[in-house]
């Protein structure tokens, strides 16, 4: 029987397809709620700022075209994925870039690196390797992975919120001071600001009814009260402080506003920059993408929005294209990151047209104002972003509380710790050996029952 449109006339196969994936499209980018999502968006930028500030003033990152680029990515991933599929530099590429000389890890290197990093895990999503080790890693080693990074996200927040920070040698400079306009004080308020507004992050269940009409009207008060605290967008109101407070710290900033994008252009890349840009960059990051960037961030969104399916193959084959395209004309290395879908959770994020209306406000910076933001971001409270990142990193590590047996709890631990002293790599590692142990001592052994026995079967 063939299908029929609304004008009555039957749908070719071809025509209903076409249907379907605008019906696709249209239901991963509406929004759950216009304020939440708006402020979900947000939830990133505590990761994706700092970092992005701190490749533009140590190797003359292009901003304009980086945002360009990856509000792209934001918008297309919101509509393919449906969540808020985050789009975040790559951590070890841009750490090794900081560290080096312009000399031995610049632009050429970096591009490189991370067009070698997305063509290596193309090649692993279009071949199904990906989703065969998504498949085959034990859940207790991926908690670990996310515990390691979530704790990881937090402890920089800390720092963040206690130093002072200088972005382009990737460094703390001394004690932050209590009070002025990027002050101690001002990030705690903003902390206990988060915290007041959020919570825990746990839903909120409605209330029973009391008896009485008095007990009836308190309670509708309190949850009328309840409702519009937990409606107030904070994130985006951080967000938005910290960008008056930069042009109250600098004023001048005004006239260095450039209106106009970047001029875009290919980069050239020698094979001595091939060559860097792999062993120094690609290497170590490829394990930190492979466990972060797909199968972590595949095992958080399955956690959150069950309901979603998509493959660790497809998100291990967007990250690829991605790098394997911006970087030519200079947009700065990215993954996905389970810890960017934990912080737009967070802050109220539930659909791809939270990220897709964070990538459309990017693709418009970029066009607008290209470079001359370097100037606002130099200026932005680093504490105020602190506050951000702190309960990014807390909402991922939360998704190891599920842990429930020992065994899983153990293995977890050692995974998370190695992580912490060493990196995601030899932590990873670590927890599979030690599953692989565990597992190869318990073979043939009959655990005993927790179930206490029926009153039939006592002596």
């Amino acid at each position: 029987m063939e299908c029929q449109s609304q004008s009555g006339q039957p749908e070719t196969p071809k025509r209903s397809r076409v249907t379907g994936i605008f019906h696709k499209l249209r239901t991963n980018l509406v929004f759950r709620s216009k304020l939440a999502e708006i402020n979900g968006a947000m939830g990133d930028l505590g990761t994706y700022i700092p970092i992005v500030l701190a490749l533009t003033l140590a190797k003359d990152l292009d901003l304009g075209t980086t945002l360009i680029f990856t509000g792209i990515y934001n918008a297309i991933t919101g509509a393919v994925y449906g969540v808020p599929m985050p789009v975040q530099p790559m951590k070890s590429i841009a750490a090794v870039a900081i560290s080096s000389t312009a000399e031995d890890f610049g632009i050429p290197e970096i591009m490189a690196a991370g067009i070698c990093t997305g063509g290596i895990l193309f090649v692993l999503g279009i071949s199904g390797l990906m989703q065969l080790v998504f498949n085959v890693i034990p859940l207790s080693v991926v908690r670990g992975i996310q515990l390691s990074q979530g704790l990881a996200f937090a402890m920089s927040a800390v720092k963040y919120i206690k130093k002072e920070q200088n972005f382009s040698k990737s460094k703390s400079v001394g004690d932050r001071p209590w009070l002025g306009l990027d002050g101690l004080v001002l990030a705690l308020v903003c902390v206990l600001f988060i915290v007041l507004v959020n919570g825990d992050g746990e839903e909120e269940e409605e209330e029973e009814e009391g008896d009485g009409d008095g007990s009836r009207g308190r309670r509708r008060r309190r949850v009328s009260i309840r409702s519009f605290i937990a409606n107030v967008p904070s994130a985006l109101l951080i967000f938005l402080l910290g960008v008056v407070l930069a042009f109250i710290r600098k004023p001048s900033i005004v006239h260095d506003i450039r209106f106009g994008p970047s001029k875009m252009k290919v980069v050239r890349i020698t094979k001595k920059a091939w060559k860097n840009g792999f062993l120094k960059g690609t290497i170590p990051q490829l394990p930190l993408s492979v466990l972060n960037s797909v199968v972590a961030v595949c095992k958080l969104s399955y956690d959150l929005f069950p309901e979603k399916e998509f493959s660790a193959a497809s998100v291990s084959m967007t990250v690829g294209l991605m790098n394997m395209v911006g970087c030519w004309f200079g947009a700065m290395p990215t993954c996905h990151g389970a810890g960017g879908l934990a912080g737009q959770y967070k802050f109220g994020g539930r659909s791809g047209g939270c990220v897709a209306l964070l990538g459309v406000a990017k693709m418009v910076l970029g066009l607008v104002l290209g470079g001359s933001l370097v100037g606002i971001l130099e200026k932005f409270p680093v504490g105020v972003l602190g506050a951000l990142l702190l309960f990014a990193g807390i909402e991922l590590a939360m998704a190891a509380r599920d842990m429930n047996t020992k065994g899983d709890a153990f293995v977890m631990l050692i995974c998370t710790a190695v992580s912490l002293g060493s990196n995601a790599a030899i932590g990873f590692v670590a927890g599979i050996l030690l599953y692989v142990v565990l597992w190869l001592r318990n073979y043939g052994r009959v655990k005993r029952s927790t179930i206490p026995p029926r009153s039939d079967e006592l002596p």
